[in-house]
């Protein structure tokens, strides 16, 4: 496991690398922003370095042009890795003169053997696996994408990382209400329809969140949670046209209606003109039921999403021992909806997600995302069980 002690951006972190850019004989278009996740232990601030697969441009003469590649797009960039990478590497010798070395994270859309090479012991140290953010709440899929995450990132040197919304994409608890599967365009679609066509089952999109949740929290590596998702929020699909600020909107010619639906402010209070977000009201409107998904109207309540991640989180940091995950489950189970693994220490993670309900194996509680009745374990719920000795089986990670 790598874990880093809780540390915070300083100023002299970020002037370092702002002289070390202006130094550097290339063209950046510098965009970081503070992200916090977790590894396991502590909670981290750490430089995201945003479309980190089209920071720079190699400017030394003789000037390089694109050549065959036309864009910056993901699609358009090479797989073995070779732009920009030359940047990182000068951002590491920066971060390596702290003690311990800082680090950051790359936001890259792009291929397994691009994103992995941003991570690695020479780069920034991490990379978003979006692959995980993409996936199908599906136990073979789901289990399919953490095997492979875990492989590259130790193939790597790197950490693994964990992601399931952010500001870019429909937030989970509504992609997963929707009835079916929904690839990009299919989601882009029903934004169109103001999230009506087809109608999302929130209730459901609710119970597989949660359940989501304790999965990607009992994960090895870090864990980025979004803002909002620890509170449960939807999608706010239904802005007006005249409300929407992102630039998607315009340039796609009306369209795609963008990705403000998940940037909406959070509700800090149950009421008020912004729900607490500020006296000058919120940026983009909020609904007017946000009050309910308030951090004050959830705190204290041990059924509520916000009181579900700070016990996971706390739970977390006692549990997290190593990076080992060891899978306790046949392969059948898995194609019946079951997700079952091991960490060290004696505590197990089992996830069924699937509209049945299992036997919950035998164990102590620690956690669970739903209700439990008896020895079954509910549909598309997860739990944390902590048992005497961790059994034999297949392993992934360190």
């Amino acid at each position: 496991m790598n874990l880093y002690s809780a540390w915070t951006l300083h100023r002299g972190y970020d002037n370092q690398l702002a002289e070390y850019v202006r130094a550097s004989p290339y063209a950046h278009s510098h965009r970081t922003s503070c992200v916090a996740g977790t590894t396991g232990r502590a909670l981290i601030l750490v430089r995201r370095v945003d479309v980190a697969h089209g920071l720079a441009k190699d400017l030394r003469a003789p000037l390089r042009d694109l050549g065959d590649q036309q864009s910056y797009q993901p699609d358009a960039l090479p797989l073995d890795g070779s732009h920009p990478l030359w940047v990182y590497r000068g951002w590491r010798q920066v971060f390596n003169t702290y003690d311990p070395p800082r680090f950051a994270v790359a936001e890259a859309w792009v291929g397994t053997s691009r994103r992995m090479a941003y991570a690695s012991a020479d780069g920034l140290g991490q990379a978003f696996n979006f692959d995980f953010l993409g996936a199908r709440l599906d136990a073979d899929e789901m289990r399919a994408t953490i095997d492979t995450a875990l492989a590259d990132a130790l193939d790597a040197g790197a950490t693994s990382t964990w992601v399931l919304s952010n500001h870019d994409v429909v937030r989970h608890v509504s992609r997963y209400a929707l009835p079916g599967d929904h690839g990009k365009r299919d989601i882009w679609a029903w934004l169109l329809t103001d999230g009506r066509e087809p109608a999302p089952d929130l209730a459901a999109g609710d119970c597989k969140a949660r359940a989501a949740a304790l999965l990607m929290l009992a994960l090895p590596g870090s864990a980025y949670v979004y803002q909002g998702e620890e509170l449960g929020l939807p999608e706010v699909a239904d802005l007006d046209r005249a409300d929407l600020q992102d630039p998607m909107w315009v340039r796609s010619g009306g369209r795609v209606k963008g990705r403000d639906g998940c940037r909406v402010p959070l509700p800090w209070t149950a009421d008020g003109s912004s729900f607490g977000f500020g006296s000058g009201g919120s940026w983009l409107p909020q609904p007017s039921g946000w009050g309910r998904y308030a951090a004050e109207a959830q705190r204290g309540d041990e059924g509520s999403f916000l009181e579900l991640y700070r016990e996971a989180l706390r739970l977390r940091r006692t549990l997290v021992a190593d990076e080992t995950l060891v899978w306790a489950d046949p392969r059948e189970p898995v194609r019946q909806g079951l997700l079952h693994f091991e960490r060290t220490g004696g505590w197990q993670t089992v996830s069924n997600l699937s509209d049945e309900p299992v036997r919950l194996p035998r164990g102590e509680v620690l956690l669970a995302s739903a209700p439990l009745t008896g020895d079954a374990l509910p549909p598309w719920t997860t739990v944390w069980l902590r048992t005497e000795a961790a059994s034999s089986g297949s392993s992934s990670g360190r």
